[in-house]
């Protein structure tokens, strides 16, 4: 929030998410994040959409765009930007829902300080997260399968890694 706008940017969301929301489960997908934000003096709202069923189209994010856009002028009573998207193939993962809902899939993980065997950047698959055990992954190299279960003290990031299937 700044003062300068006097835009109140947890009220927007608070007012927003809900219908948000309402829309993507009706079309059958899944709310990864909204964030509304202010970039080069223009405010952007920014939704993030995922299915577990399949790819996120371009389809999927103009009938969003279109079926969201006359409600959230009503609520939002500023000029901005409505961006709709897939979470992409490279996203950081943030929240322990992202780990859930992209459970399964391959990730780079980036540790703040290297493992016994040297190794502080490696490619794994995601199995598991909570708060209280870490994260439990397998990692993917030709020499080493091992699960391993780190702290989220020692993760630096974790980031979706874009796999293709031809």
């Amino acid at each position: 929030m700044t003062r300068k706008d006097n835009v109140k940017k947890r009220e927007i969301l608070d007012k927003t998410i809900p219908v948000i929301e309402n829309f993507i489960q009706q079309a059958g997908l899944v709310l990864v994040e909204v964030d509304f934000v202010k970039e080069s003096g223009h405010w952007f709202l920014r939704i993030f959409i995922y299915s577990v069923e399949r790819p996120i189209t371009h389809n999927d994010c103009e009938n969003l765009t279109n079926n969201l856009d006359g409600y959230l002028n009503e609520l939002i009573d500023i000029p901005y930007y409505l961006e709709v998207s897939s979470p992409g193939a490279d996203r950081k993962l943030k929240t322990t829902f992202e780990y859930n809902i992209f459970r399964g899939k391959k990730v780079e993980i980036k540790l703040k300080k290297e493992l016994e065997n040297g190794i502080k950047v490696f490619i794994a698959r995601l199995l598991d997260y909570s708060d209280e055990s870490g994260l439990e992954v397998q990692v993917l190299s030709h020499d080493n399968n091992d699960i391993l279960v780190l702290d989220k003290s020692i993760i630096s990031s974790v980031k979706l890694k874009p796999e293709f299937n031809f």
